[in-house]
């Protein structure tokens, strides 16, 4: 592992809260890999970019790795790793490009239409777009998902059905973003897949996700009891290689580096659609890469572990 070779050698910066509107769940992840990465061996210094004396202590610390659990803008989206390129800092994830594109669910699209991964049929809007509700019935349906492009943990979703519904909550993502990403409302299995690894990454088991509210929404993905995690998810072997195909390649597409986990809807006549790519994963005591990794036989400890190792292969 670079100059620390064992995890007791290792001086590793945790990044936790920030300054998104996901803070609150990045504190979470913090306690949880926290938790993790002491068990493991590492000694951990936890960090709130928010501060800047924080900030300072990160740029002047001895620290051989960053273990980023920021969410959101600011964290997610390649500002930080900038500044950790800067530094000469390595971190676990992605880089500041893959960051970037990844968190801008718009751009996601292109990319995944590029490499043959079926995405929604969407429609993309700024503040001065001259579409109107009734356009995008006539392209997308009467159904829709609306929903912030550079927002994450399903902040600001909407589904919504006909042209008002549509027109309201396209002005409400816009007080959150300004970029407002429609997509056609697609109804199925809500599963997702984590993908760990650099050169040669693999897709850990499938989770089937079954909330409570009617779609994985904030409260789904954060309160204890608000959905079920069904891993390995139950879908035939053919399916779960499918999408776990589309998850490595989603993966490869964006560049993704150490960690990704991509979000899925299997549709009733069998059609696996894309919805996102996540580079930050949550790490809370109810957060579907854990799951994932101990279906997988990986304990907690030991994912944070690979994940430090990834950092430093990079």
């Amino acid at each position: 592992m670079g100059d620390c070779i064992e995890p007791q050698h290792c001086h590793v910066a945790l990044l936790v809260g920030g300054v998104s509107g996901e803070r609150e769940v990045s504190l979470a992840s913090g306690v949880g890999a926290r938790q993790a990465l002491e068990e493991a061996g590492f000694s951990v210094t936890v960090l709130d970019p928010a501060n800047k004396e924080d900030l300072k202590v990160l740029i002047d610390g001895k620290f051989d790795v960053a273990f980023i659990c920021l969410h959101g803008k600011f964290g997610e989206d390649g500002t930080l790793q900038g500044l950790l390129e800067m530094i000469g800092l390595p971190y676990i994830g992605s880089g500041v490009w893959s960051s970037a594109l990844a968190m801008d669910k718009a751009k996601s699209k292109i990319f995944y239409d590029l490499a043959g991964i079926s995405t929604p049929p969407s429609i993309t809007l700024t503040s001065t777009s001259s579409v109107k509700a009734v356009d995008i019935v006539g392209q997308l349906g009467n159904h829709c998902v609306v929903k912030p492009a550079t927002e994450g943990s399903a902040l600001g979703v909407f589904i919504v059905e006909g042209e008002d519904a549509i027109s309201e909550s396209i002005e409400k993502v816009f007080e959150l973003d300004n970029l407002v990403l429609i997509e056609r409302y697609i109804s199925g299995k809500e599963l997702t897949v984590a993908v760990i690894g650099n050169e040669n990454p693999e897709a850990l088991p499938i989770i089937e996700i079954v909330p409570v509210n009617e779609f994985y929404d904030y409260e789904s993905k954060y309160v204890p009891g608000a959905s079920q995690h069904l891993c390995p998810a139950p879908l035939s072997d053919e399916v779960t290689r499918r999408i776990q195909q589309m998850a490595v390649e989603a993966h490869g597409v964006l560049e993704c580096k150490g960690v990704s986990r991509s979000d899925f809807i299997l549709d009733d006549e069998g059609t696996s659609w894309i919805l996102e790519t996540n580079t930050i994963p949550g790490m809370t005591g109810t957060s579907l890469l854990p799951d994932a990794a101990r279906a997988a036989g990986i304990s907690f400890p030991e994912l944070c572990t690979m994940l430090v190792r990834f950092a430093l292969e990079k």
